[in-house]
């Protein structure tokens, strides 16, 4: 049986940021089957206008499953429903509580890890984010400054997290993390996206 990698999206969610990693976690060779979790299971709309029917409303996904029993990763996409709602989404923050329970790997790119460090997961773990600057700009009682890394993207603590240009990086670490292939493989995928064709 397959385990879930979960994608919680919203209306005006940043589908570019999370368009690399899907098709590679989806593939019929691995482990791994993709679900999408929102607040309600009403359709919602990309940023780049494309409509997705939930497979989970946030209520439906923890009366069925509140320990997240085959689920291996919880990926938070970026959008503009964090800034939207101040950081502030506690259906949202009980997922994350029980996904770190349970040690149910997480990922956050973009303003999504801005919603990370504002309730306080990032204060001890090494992350990034869209700058730190930017982070202490938003969110009051973030404490992580000495934590915060100037790179693309960050794992330690069982958490993934990415600025919102590093779509690309951001998959790459999600692949190491689940092991869909080997090092040499994903490194190999990776330098070719960033490449392409012709590198000139």
């Amino acid at each position: 049986m397959k385990k879930e990698i979960l994608i919680f999206i919203a209306n005006g969610y940043a589908d570019w940021e999370i368009a690399y990693i899907c098709p590679q976690i989806n593939g019929a060779s691995t482990d791994y089957i993709i679900s999408t979790v929102a607040q309600t299971s009403d359709a919602v709309l990309s940023m780049g206008g494309l409509k997705v029917t939930p497979d989970y409303s946030l209520a439906e996904l923890l009366e069925k499953n509140a320990k997240l029993i085959d689920v291996e990763m919880l990926l938070l996409c970026g959008g503009i429903v964090w800034r939207d709602c101040g950081y502030i989404f506690p259906e949202v923050e009980q997922l994350v509580d029980i996904a770190i329970d349970e040690k149910v790997l997480i990922s956050a790119i973009c303003d999504a890890t801005t919603y990370l460090a504002y309730n306080n997961y990032l204060n001890y773990i090494n992350h990034t984010g869209n700058s730190v600057e930017y982070i202490i700009s938003q969110c009051p009682e973030y404490s992580g400054e000495s934590n915060f890394i100037e790179k693309q993207c960050v794992c330690d603590g069982g958490i993934v997290t990415a600025n919102g240009s590093a779509a690309l990086q951001f998959a790459r670490e999600i692949l190491k993390q689940l092991n869909v292939k080997t090092n040499e493989e994903i490194d190999d995928w990776y330098n070719f996206n960033k490449e392409g064709y012709y590198n000139i």
